[in-house]
């Protein structure tokens, strides 16, 4: 594989640190009208990069290569041409770059736009583009970028899209006459509607089920129909209590819901023709495939493994490539074909433990829990890995992370809280306005479960986690200053009025979603659910991350909070590095679970050694 070094030898490595090193790919992407031309991302050089896989020659080569990493990638229709979005050192703030399929230099995709936060992309086959933009100064402008000139000149960007919310492009249509936005005009950042325009902006057909924002019920672009002359747009909704796939033709005015009667939370694609669509199907923390053609009584399971498919695309052949893991088992890009699609070269990632379900009753409801033990008897250390988003959920899929703590003799358990999608909308939404402290009491609810079942040893219990779960890791801390021994928090939330007021417009409006205004309209709320408030009631020691580029998280706010610390003289160690909200580089991953693990160990003592 072009511009991949070799690996090195890690036989002598410990398993912890190969899992982070061993080569991994994402589920390939391809061409809509040059299926054979691919584009995925891989970590094999130790920074996660895209990649171009020619799938006739057998070739692959490398297309990006930056110190921070690059993941944000699209191939146009024709597949001879790579777009790829450029920030700086992980800020999320640039600009989209192009470069030919089969190598080249890059170039501005669309010079006449300033940088931005993305806000979606779609290419068009004549060779336009529909670009989504989000600043802080103008909120969502989409714009209509023309296709280049016969002399190789582009056409100037046109604004077709302007609003102060949170929007961004949903799709453009095989023909390129209509372009799907989602948008929260109505102002509630959690659940958008839908706007169908022609390439003027001019409006089609309108779909808001929150009807001007007094239902919570959301809507998203799943894709236009691959056919030409074809305006039927494939959406998801939550008019059921769970996201579901319908058909919605904005031209004909008509909605068609489908017989896909599955529990849990479900998604859809098209098959590359038109003619059937590919459902994935996520509940209680696993995922499955079916296929369903329009007109029929019922989906047909697509055989895969249990575990999780984290993303699946219909090939023109019909074989369907999925990317699959288990807790125990490292990611794979297989085939119902039954073959291997993409194996990266290198030494493979060690298994790790299969994970356990544990269902405990919460003060809102039922709480589903992820559990991976350690070799021997309990109660055992016990870190609490809480997920980000919120609206996100762990599933039975491969982890380095957690797969770390368990070889060094802790047991991992891992809490899809409220605010977590997979158990349906009224899960999902229960946090709003109490933000963090509902999170934290089914924390609470499945941290005594763990006690009381012999698992954890209440005297070593460690509260942690990334972004959402930093936030919620601090905020515990302070809140259950007696339930916790020890505090991992990675890129947080720790002062949530300064982050309101430094964090990117689009993080703004979910927030004001989440609480109910601004901090200056809802103040009480705001210091309710801010770690800030209780940092003087925090007694653990605590170990604080933060990407000094972070437009989620950002950096000022978290040195609040370590300010605070200091000048009590709080146990607590402060770790910056030049990134955004986390990494994208293998030996700073590493870098940085190697440090949580010596600050853990150091001050739980016992039951844990550092090494293999």
């Amino acid at each position: 594989m072009e511009g991949m070094s070799e690996s090195e030898n890690v036989s002598t490595m410990p398993e912890w640190e190969q899992r982070f090193r061993a080569p991994r790919v994402s589920l390939p992407d391809w061409a809509e009208d040059a299926p054979d031309r691919s584009l995925f991302v891989s970590n094999a050089t130790g920074t996660y990069e895209l990649y171009a896989w020619d799938r006739a020659s057998g070739r692959q080569r490398q297309v990006t290569d930056r110190p921070n990493g690059t993941t944000d990638g699209v191939l146009t229709p024709d597949g001879e041409a790579i777009w790829w979005f450029s920030d700086t050192d992980g800020d999320e703030f640039g600009v989209w770059m192009r470069q030919p399929f089969g190598g080249g230099e890059d170039e501005p995709a669309a010079p006449g736009l300033a940088p931005s936060y993305p806000a979606g992309l779609a290419i068009g086959r004549d060779g336009s583009a529909v670009i989504g933009r989000s600043t802080d100064e103008d909120g969502t402008t989409i714009h209509l970028v023309p296709p280049s000139g016969s002399d190789g000149s582009g056409g100037e960007a046109v604004e077709i899209y302007r609003h102060r919310e949170s929007a961004g492009v949903g799709d453009l249509s095989y023909d390129g006459t209509l372009i799907a936005l989602e948008h929260t005009e109505h102002g509630d950042a959690m659940h958008s509607a839908l706007r169908v325009v022609r390439p003027d902006g001019s409006t089609v057909a309108e779909l808001d089920d929150t009807e001007g924002g007094t239902k919570e019920l959301g809507l998203a672009v799943l894709g236009f129909a691959p056919v030409a002359g074809d305006s039927r747009l494939l959406v998801g909704h939550q008019r059921r209590g769970r996201w579901e796939p319908m058909i919605w033709d904005p031209v004909a005015g008509t909605e068609t819901a489908l017989p896909v009667d599955l529990p849990g939370d479900v998604g859809a694609e098209w098959y590359p023709d038109g003619s059937a669509l590919l459902i994935e199907h996520s509940f209680e923390a696993r995922s499955e495939l079916w296929r369903y053609e329009p007109g029929a009584a019922e989906p047909v399971r697509v055989e895969t493994p249990a575990g999780t498919v984290s993303g699946a695309t219909a090939r023109p052949d019909g074989t369907v490539e999925y990317l699959w893991s288990s807790a125990a088992q490292p990611p794979v890009v297989r085939s119902t074909s039954g073959a291997v699609v993409l194996d990266p070269p290198g030494a493979k990632a060690p298994a790790s433990v299969a994970v356990e379900d544990a269902w405990v009753e919460g003060p809102g409801g039922r709480i589903h829990a992820l559990v991976q033990r350690p070799a021997g008897d309990g109660p055992f250390p016990t870190v609490f890995e809480i997920h980000g988003g919120p609206t996100w959920h762990d599933s039975d899929a491969f982890a380095s992370g957690p797969a770390a703590w368990v070889d060094h003799g802790f047991a991992v358990v891992r809490v899809n809280y409220r605010g977590s999608t997979g158990y349906g909308r009224a899960w999902t939404d229960a946090l709003k306005h109490r933000v963090g402290l509902i999170e934290l009491e089914d924390i609470a609810a499945v941290r005594d479960w763990s006690v009381k079942s012999g698992l954890a040893d209440p005297e070593r219990l460690v509260l942690a986690g990334g972004s959402w779960g930093g936030y919620l890791t601090l905020l515990g801390l302070g809140t259950q200053p007696d339930a916790w021994a020890l505090g991992l928090a990675a890129v947080p939330v720790a002062d949530y009025v300064t982050a309101y007021h430094d964090e990117m417009e689009a993080l703004k409006a979910m927030d004001r979603t989440l609480l109910g205004g601004t901090p200056e309209e809802v103040p009480e709320r705001f210091e309710a659910s801010s770690p800030l408030t209780y940092v003087d009631a925090v007694r653990a020691p605590v170990y604080i991350s933060a990407g000094v580029n972070d437009p989620r998280c950002p950096i000022r706010q978290v040195e609040n909070y370590v300010d605070r610390l200091a000048a009590r003289g709080a146990v607590h160690e402060v770790y910056r590095y030049d990134a955004g909200h986390g990494s994208l580089v293998v030996e700073e991953r590493i870098k940085q679970v190697r440090l949580e693990l010596e600050f853990a160990l150091k001050h739980l003592g016992g039951g844990a050694v550092l090494g293999a």
